[in-house]
């Protein structure tokens, strides 16, 4: 029987469309066959190349240069590391007990990294706190208090605890007067606090305190919230000079409620922008090396 017209047309549109579907096949497997390498490199490869020169570059750039021996113009670049087992169990105990620490559990871990490298290790500490006994186990941790009631209450329950009562001769309200005083020459000159020109310098603490070369300060005392308190304006200064005049190394410095005015301030002036190195809510975190001349 000869085959309508529909039935003829309809045998050509398939015939075309497998042929079209051949032709796509063709080319499509033919573009498998194009070689990797082409004359333009792979994007991704710029990429990786592109980074690796610039960390060489970086890693060839010379460490900044210090505007003056005092203080170095540009802040140490802090190495992030993660959280040690040993934090994690300090802050489980206080975490468990009944007392509130004066330091919150990030502050409190920020010095604590510190301690866990250092430790045992000679740490100073501006104040006397529920959060300050048995941090530096095995070594040498002293506490200066401006209250005495309160060393006593401490002792009770801590009586092995090595503290001593200090009385400021400074208040809150000549913190603009004492700045532009540290700003003098003779606030500069680094030596033994007790023999410094500076009226910054607390020079009448216990002489356990200047006979030791301090691997941690913590100041995180005298009272400083209204203006007839001592304010920590000496005990910041201070802690920078002692870091200082060491024979040799570094001293790690940690100033507490650095959201206040007069501990952000004097922090950044007397302990250096420049020696920063870490700020975990109101504690901040500074590395000072050595400024003793080699003899």
């Amino acid at each position: 029987m000869r085959p309508s017209k529909t039935q003829a047309s309809i045998s050509i549109k398939f015939i075309l469309i497998c042929f079209l579907c051949l032709l796509l096949h063709l080319l499509v497997f033919k573009s498998n066959f194009t070689p990797f390498k082409e004359n333009h490199p792979s994007p991704i490869l710029e990429t990786h190349e592109s980074n690796t020169r610039t960390t060489q570059l970086s890693k060839e750039q010379p460490p900044p240069s210090s505007s003056s021996p005092y203080c170095p113009s540009q802040p140490i670049t802090p190495t992030p590391t993660k959280t040690p087992a040993f934090i994690a169990q300090a802050l489980l105990h206080y975490a468990t007990t009944n007392i509130t620490p004066q330091q919150t559990f990030t502050e409190i871990s920020v010095s604590m990294r510190v301690l866990q490298k250092k430790a045992p290790c000679n740490f100073l500490v501006f104040g006397l706190g529920y959060d300050s006994a048995a941090l530096n186990h095995g070594g040498r941790t002293i506490f200066l208090e401006e209250d005495q009631s309160w060393i006593e209450q401490i002792k009770k329950k801590h009586p092995t605890l090595e503290s001593y009562y200090v009385v400021y001769g400074t208040k809150l309200h000549q913190a603009d007067e004492l700045m532009e005083i540290g700003m003098g020459e003779d606030c500069k000159i680094v030596v033994d606090p007790r023999v410094s020109k500076c009226k910054l310098s607390l020079k009448g603490l216990p002489n356990e305190v200047y006979n030791v070369e301090w691997d941690i300060i913590m100041v995180d005392a005298p009272t400083g919230y209204h203006d007839e308190a001592p304010g920590r304006m000496g005990a910041i200064y201070t802690a920078g000079l002692m870091a200082r005049n060491r024979e040799d190394g570094e001293t790690d410095v940690f100033v507490h409620d650095v959201d206040r005015v007069v501990e952000d301030k004097f922090s950044k002036a007397f302990l250096c922008e420049g020696y920063f190195r870490k700020e975990e809510e109101k504690i901040r975190h500074f590395t000072i090396p050595s400024h003793r001349n080699p003899s």
